[in-house]
C-alpha cells in the first residue's frame, strides 16, 4: 500500500505545470510586418540620391561670360580689360549670355543704351548701332585745351556755353565747373547734355590737347551746338556727375 501510494503521489507531482526557472525570459511574440514602410522607406532614399546627383551635376554645368565691370554709355563699346570681364554662371538657355570667347565681336558693337556696371551683359544690350532716347540728338565736338574740363568722362552731365568773339581760352579745368576762363557767356547752348564717349587720350594730339567727344543732346539744341562746335567756339562745363 505504501509503495502504491507513493507511486501515486509521484505521478500526480508529474502532472503539475512546469513553472520557468529563475533568471529564464519569456519567447517574444513574433513582429508584425510592414512591406508597404520598408518599400517606401527604399523609395524616398533613393529619391534623396537621385536629387543630390542633379544638383551636383548642375552645380557643374557652368560657363563663362561677359560681366559689365564699368558703366557703358549709349554708343560706347565694350572693351576687356577696360570695362568688362569674365565670370562663371550656370548655363541657361533661356538668358542670351555673350560667351567670354565671342568678346572679340562683342567689342564691335555698340551698346543700345547706358549698361551700368556690375551687370551680366545679354547679347539684347548691343547692336550695330547705338539707340538714342527720343527727342535726343547725338553731337561730336572737337575741343581744343582749354575748352573741356581735364577729367571730363563719359557718363557726365555737362552744359556747352558759347564762346564769346574776341575772348581766348584758358587752362583745362580739374574741377569741372567750366572749361574755360573767362570766355564763356552766361546763357549755355545746352544746359543739360550727357557725355556718351570720350576719346582716348593716346587719340588726342598731345602738342595741341585737341581731344574728341560725343554729346547727347535735346534735338531743338542741336543745330546750334553744332554749328558753335563747327567754329571752335563751344565750350563744355560739367556741372554733376553721375558717378559721384
Amino acid at each position: 500500500m505504501k509503495i502504491q501510494e507513493r507511486a501515486g503521489a509521484g505521478n500526480n507531482r508529474s502532472a503539475a505545470p512546469v513553472q520557468p526557472g529563475v533568471g529564464e525570459r519569456l519567447p517574444a511574440p513574433p513582429r508584425e510586418r510592414k512591406p508597404a514602410l520598408a518599400a517606401l522607406a527604399v523609395l524616398l532614399i533613393l529619391l534623396g540620391a537621385l536629387g543630390a546627383t542633379v544638383l551636383v551635376l548642375r552645380a557643374g554645368d557652368r560657363i563663362e561670360v561677359v560681366k559689365v565691370t564699368k558703366p557703358i554709355q549709349a554708343g560706347e563699346s565694350a572693351k576687356e580689360n577696360v570695362n568688362i570681364t569674365g565670370v562663371m554662371v550656370a548655363e541657361d538657355d533661356s538668358i542670351n549670355y555673350v560667351p567670354w570667347e565671342q568678346r572679340g565681336a562683342l567689342t564691335k558693337l555698340k551698346a543700345k543704351s547706358t549698361i551700368p556696371g556690375g551687370v551680366v551683359a545679354v547679347g539684347e544690350m548691343f547692336g550695330a548701332k547705338s539707340g538714342l532716347p527720343a527727342g535726343k540728338a547725338s553731337v561730336g565736338l572737337s575741343l581744343k585745351e582749354g575748352q573741356y574740363p581735364s577729367d571730363i568722362k563719359s557718363g557726365d552731365t555737362v552744359a556747352v556755353f558759347p564762346v564769346l568773339s574776341g575772348t581766348s581760352t584758358g587752362k583745362g579745368s580739374s574741377s569741372g565747373s567750366s572749361g574755360s576762363s573767362g570766355s564763356a557767356s552766361g546763357t549755355p547752348l545746352v544746359a543739360d547734355a550727357k557725355v556718351n564717349n570720350v576719346a582716348a587720350r593716346s587719340d588726342a594730339t598731345v602738342s595741341t590737347g585737341n581731344l574728341n567727344i560725343t554729346l547727347v543732346v535735346p534735338q531743338e539744341e542741336a543745330a546750334a551746338l553744332a554749328s558753335a562746335a563747327s567754329e571752335g567756339k563751344a565750350v563744355v562745363a560739367r556741372i554733376s556727375d553721375d558717378n559721384n
